[in-house]
């Protein structure tokens, strides 16, 4: 027969696990061989008790082969048998009360079996060795040891063990089934918890780049502006100063959001400026729209920055989601001319609604400088990525490029969805 190794089984009152189901199953194991050498012992004959231990000694191993322990137990039958008919001796009793090894040799094969096969073919050589029982095997000198209604006994037997060993190999196969499908659901739940939390960790990135990088950017350019101005001109010093502190308030104010998110690891919470409950208080987040983009052009035309801005978008046509994503790539287009194109630079900001489609344009002239000849002419910052990212998370679509001879243009489309 072919050789099955057994596998773990979950744990359970029946089938303990680890190291004490371990030490239960040499228990039984070593019981079941004490059983049967014990019952050898009771006969007289010269090999019982040696045919009796041998397949005592096998019964211990058959856990782990299975199918050879029980072609060794029925070999070790055949011999019993011969024995017994031997015509001047009577070296061995048959049938005799330790043949029960043969019970349950055929029991560890149908409850350890990998296969469909197995527990079958054991049932029926069992059958098929206590039906030859009724006419003996003359070629071995084995001569008939059972009538009829002895058979039926045998069988009766037979059936019931094979049926319960049965049963319980199902209740394993199964309680395995339910283990394996509890450790897929138990993985796919961790890698969705993994997702979830790059994802999460991707949209606080962009947050905290567009927070920062705008605001810094503002506030060093206002600082500047201020220095250079406070003693000829302290309207426009103070004026500045203002922005400076505007500008800090509000970034304090979304880091301070960003930040609990990050501290309560909420995130039915909402991404900052969404507009959603906040968890901590329950107060309502700061909603963006498009009404703020003319709050950041005017403090980027504070900075030195000669901005045009036209929003040809309908009230209510943009969900929140699309128009905080329209703010926060107008927010780091001003953020990228301040930084590379710095003050003087103009900048063309077009806002329209196309067939369902909001457009998104964006250009500048870099100050006169020639495109790619500062460090805005670089296409792998933080800052297009996190505007390419937000684009494709809304459906849309995003380009950023140089102009011919100086600047650079922004285009994005975002499709709009309306009731």
């Amino acid at each position: 027969m072919a050789e099955q190794r057994t596998v773990s089984v979950p744990s359970s009152w029946m089938t303990p696990s680890g190291r004490y189901g371990r030490a239960v199953a040499r228990a039984c194991d070593l019981g079941i061989a004490l059983v049967v050498l014990a019952a050898a012992d009771y006969y007289s004959a010269e090999y019982d008790l040696l045919l009796g231990g041998l397949m005592a000694l096998g019964l211990l191993a058959r856990r782990r082969y299975p199918g050879t322990v029980m072609a060794a137990v029925l070999a070790l039958t055949a011999v019993q048998f011969a024995l017994y008919d031997l015509p001047e001796f009577q070296l061995a009793s048959a049938p005799a009360s330790y043949n029960v090894a043969v019970l349950f040799a055929m029991m560890s094969v149908v409850h350890h079996s990998r296969t469909t096969w197995m527990p079958y073919l054991a049932g029926a050589a069992v059958l098929l060795a206590t039906a030859a029982g009724t006419v003996g095997a003359p070629a071995l000198g084995i001569e008939p040891f059972a009538d009829p209604e002895t058979l039926l006994i045998y069988w009766g037997m037979t059936l019931t063990v094979w049926l319960t060993a049965f049963a319980l190999h199902t209740r394993r196969l199964y309680a395995e089934s339910q283990a394996a499908r509890a450790w897929h659901a138990e993985r796919e739940q961790e890698q969705g918890a993994r997702l979830a939390a790059t994802r999460e960790r991707a949209e606080i990135a962009r947050e905290l780049h567009d927070v920062v990088a705008h605001s810094l950017a503002v506030m060093i350019l206002q600082a500047d502006g201020a220095g250079s101005v406070l003693r000829k001109s302290p309207d426009m010093a103070e004026t500045a100063l203002k922005t400076i502190a505007a500008t800090g308030r509000d970034a304090i104010d979304d880091m301070h959001r960003i930040v609990r998110v990050l501290r309560e690891g909420n995130p039915d919470s909402g991404t900052p400026d969404s507009g959603t409950p906040d968890s901590a208080g329950g107060s309502p987040r700061r909603l963006i729209t498009l009404d703020e983009i003319k709050v950041v052009a005017d403090r980027a035309r504070a900075a030195g920055l000669a901005v045009d801005l036209s929003v040809e978008v309908g009230e209510e046509r943009l969900s929140p989601a699309e128009e905080m994503t329209a703010f926060r790539i107008v927010q780091e287009c001003l953020t990228n001319v301040l930084r590379h194109a710095g003050a003087g630079a103009g900048v063309d900001i077009r806002l329209r609604e196309e067939q369902g489609t909001l457009l998104i344009d964006v250009t500048d002239d870099g100050a006169g400088n020639l495109a790619g000849s500062v460090a805005g002419g670089s296409s792998g910052g933080n800052g297009l990525v996190g505007m390419r990212e937000r684009a494709e998370l809304a459906g849309g679509t995003f380009e950023a490029g140089p102009r011919l001879g100086s600047g650079w243009r922004v285009h994005a489309s975002i499709p709009v969805r309306t009731a």
